[in-house]
């Protein structure tokens, strides 16, 4: 199947353009923008997954969404249709592959094709509503329930293999905070930590804690 299945009934134009674009392999760990960048293209991520975050004054760090496949990224779609330089920063999290859109065949596509340009304005609708609820998250919900809930997300069976300041990131906290949830978790006997993981005992506890 087609890469670009996914944009609809793209015009038969469109489609010939967007099949001469090449795909990218992308290693962990690439920085892709940084605050201050400008968009040069709308990249559609095929397979992997892309972070973007925030940085304060302080260094501390805020995840505000993840790009996997089929998903779009708000800053980029800012940048490109409201000329507004990057203010946070994104960088692969795994192996991805990545196909972009340059910025001139973009706008073009935004002006001549209803289905792209449809694609596009759901897309951002859809990401919108999730940075929506993190806000809401970090707002008004209790670290307990949200770092929970971060542990459940990230776990791969039973072990999260992530520093305690990247789930800090993840949940708008600080990494002094994240520390001692997790050791009150463990003294509850719902997690057990190690150097760069956390084994999680009692998924039920955690399920009632993040509220699920």
């Amino acid at each position: 199947m087609d890469w670009f299945s996914d944009l609809g009934a793209i015009l038969p134009e469109t489609r010939a353009e967007l099949e001469r674009l090449q795909r990218r392999q992308l290693p962990r760990g690439l920085d892709l923008f940084a605050p201050g960048d400008r968009a040069q293209g709308f990249p559609l991520v095929l397979s992997g997954r892309v972070e973007v975050f925030l940085t304060g004054p302080t260094g501390r760090e805020i995840l505000l969404y993840a790009v996997e496949a089929g998903q779009s990224c708000i800053q980029t779609t800012l940048g490109l249709l409201g000329d507004e330089p990057y203010s946070g920063a994104a960088a692969t999290v795994s192996e991805a592959e990545v196909v972009t859109i340059p910025k001139p065949l973009f706008l073009r596509l935004m002006d001549r094709d209803p289905a792209f340009r449809g694609f596009v304005l759901r897309s951002f609708g859809q990401r919108m509503a999730d940075l929506t609820r993190l806000l809401e998250a970090v707002a008004f919900g209790r670290v307990e329930a949200r770092l929970a809930g971060a542990l459940l997300d990230l776990a791969e069976g039973h072990v999260v293999r992530a520093t305690q300041s990247e789930i800090a990131a993840r949940i708008g906290s600080a990494r002094e905070v994240v520390s001692r949830k997790l050791d009150a978790f463990a003294k509850s006997g719902w997690v057990a930590t190690d150097r760069g993981e956390v084994l999680l005992h009692d998924l039920s506890a955690l399920r009632r804690a993040a509220g699920r």
